[in-house]
Parts: C-alpha cells; structure tokens; sequence
C-alpha cells in the first residue's frame, strides 16, 4: 500500500516566506491527475493555511514534479513573487538536483554519461530510447557513478543534463539496469509499497530572493535496503 503525505505527516525539510521544500512519500502526486486523488500541491496548501491559521485561498506554485512512484526533494514555491525566479532556476539549470536510485545490475561502467534520444508515447505513458536521433525524439544527458555495492543491488548517483519524461528510468533500463520496482521499465517485481528505488536525494541552489546558497537533503525511505545504502 503507497503511504502518502497528509497535512499532518508532511516532511518539511526547508521553508521560509517564500519557498517550501517537502519530501515527497511514493504515493504522491504532485499536480491533480486523472485519478481525481488529492495531489500534494493542495496537501502543502492545507498544511500552510493550517500552521498560519491563513483565512481564504493559500497561494503555491509548482516549479517541478516528480514521477509519482518515486520520492524525494519536491519544490514549491509560496508567493507569486518566488515562483517565476524558481522557475527561471530551473530552466536556467541554475538548480542543482542530485537522484539516487537502487539497480540490480552492476553497470559495466562504475561513471558514465548517458545520451540517448527519447521518445514519449502518450497512450501508455511510457518513453523510449534511441540511440541515434528519430524523429519527434528529444535529446536526453544523464551522468551516473556507482556509490556503493550493495548485498544485491547498486547505488547509483545521477545527475540530469535535460528533463525529459522519465528520462531516468527509461535511460538506466536502456543500460541494463532498471530500478528497483520498475516494472514498467523491465524491473521484474515491484516494491511492496508500489513505490520505485528513485529518490531525489539533494538539491541546491540559490535563494532567489535571499540570494542565500541553500543544500537541502532529502532523507531516504524507511526501507531496509535504503537504510543499507547509509
């Protein structure tokens, strides 16, 4: 069963007047979808208008999402001020995000930059790799080193040139080496908890109103083989 975040357990891991830094549970959703289920853009809405006793609508914006099976550093921003500055981080690459994810194959390289080409199909909501440029296929840069060998898994740490639709997952499948509980990527059972073994692990960057260097760390999943990984 996906635990998901409520106004009462949110993991707050950063917040000032004008950002909000959660730790997003695996059965979030971080914008409303087709499900109709709650997404956590109106559970950080509910928590905000409940710690500040706020009267009316509670203003957030979303600067980035992440898929919904996996966990980690989610950003939002609190005033209509921030969020244009956030967003220009990100599209900036002014934005630092850092994923670790847990794989069952040893990479045959322990470091490596991966560049593939990524096609997007909309009806299975899915995403393919090439390795040469297709058409409607958009360019996809990831970097990965190994951190550490596991009992029966690796620990990869990556970090994302471009953000393309599940470009993590499709690209480290394309290598042999799907995460864990990935089931739509080749994984060949799932996480008890529905979850995926990718996690946004840290971010930095710099306080677009403060112009203060900020570092926020996401802790991992309560999961054995993630405690491993520490």
């Amino acid at each position: 069963m996906k635990l998901r975040s409520n106004k009462d357990n949110l993991q707050v891991l950063y917040e000032d007047n004008h950002i909000i830094i959660v730790n997003k549970r695996a059965g979030d959703i971080v914008q409303g979808d087709k499900t109709g289920d709650k997404p956590l853009s109106e559970v950080v809405k509910s928590y905000i208008k409940e710690k500040y006793n706020k009267p009316g609508n509670v203003y957030l914006g979303v600067v980035h999402r992440l898929d919904r099976p996996t966990t980690g550093i989610v950003m939002f921003a609190k005033t209509s001020k921030a969020l244009p500055r956030l967003n220009k981080l990100f599209s900036e690459k002014k934005a630092t995000k850092t994923y670790w994810a847990l794989v069952k194959n040893k990479p045959k390289k322990a470091n490596d930059t991966l560049i593939h080409w990524l096609k997007k199909n909309p009806k299975n909501n899915k995403s393919t790799a090439y390795i040469k440029e297709t058409s409607d296929s958009k360019k996809a840069i990831l970097h990965y080193k190994t951190l550490k060998a596991l009992d029966n898994y690796y620990l990869l740490e990556i970090s994302l040139e471009t953000g393309r639709h599940h470009q993590i997952r499709v690209q480290l499948s394309s290598i042999g080496c799907p995460i864990k509980g990935d089931l739509k990527y080749g994984f060949d059972r799932s996480n008890k908890d529905g979850s995926i073994s990718l996690h946004a692990r840290q971010l930095e960057f710099t306080h677009p109103v403060k112009n203060e260097a900020i570092k926020v760390i996401a802790p991992l999943p309560n999961d054995p083989v993630w405690d491993a990984c520490l």
